[in-house]
């Protein structure tokens, strides 16, 4: 099983920016404790970050034949974009949305996602803690649906 995890625009400055809002750790620190995550469940894990809607656009969609789940932190672009939205919707790989901030007690403007819609869980508020949610929530998906094409299997054979 194959988990990608992608992020979006400006979390590449996570420990930098507004460590208020979003904490004191950076990406390759939360990075590192999800590999650790997956190499004891035997999960293989990939990571990827843009600041490009159409580099996130072209990463989700290649996933598609190589990967079971995905985590995404749209980031800002939970917001806006219709793309990333539609690009998973496409391709039908459950996916969880994570975001550090709770973003319904934040501006207007971030309460409202537009990728959620597609996803299969959406974690907010959680600071880094909240990838580690999205990890056992995505493997547990990812495990019943394995487990359902396999009894699926079964019974075809049976037939």
């Amino acid at each position: 099983m194959k988990v990608v995890v992608i992020q979006g625009p400006n979390l590449n400055m996570l420990g930098v920016r507004e460590q208020h809002i979003y904490g004191p750790m950076k990406l390759e620190q939360i990075h590192e404790q999800m590999k650790k995550f997956a190499q004891e469940n035997g999960i293989e894990i990939e990571f990827f970050q843009s600041n490009l809607e159409g580099e996130i656009v072209d990463r989700i969609q290649e996933c598609l034949g190589d990967a079971q789940g995905i985590i995404i932190n749209p980031a800002a672009y939970s917001h806006t974009s219709i793309a990333i939205r539609d690009a998973l919707a496409a391709v039908g790989i459950p996916a969880i949305e994570v975001h550090l901030s709770n973003i319904h007690a934040r501006e207007e403007f971030r309460r409202k996602s537009l990728t959620a819609e597609v996803c299969a869980g959406v974690i907010a508020g959680m600071g880094p803690f909240g990838y580690h949610l999205a990890m056992v929530g995505i493997t547990q998906i990812m495990r019943e649906i394995e487990a359902a094409q396999k009894m699926q299997q079964q019974q075809t054979k049976q037939h």
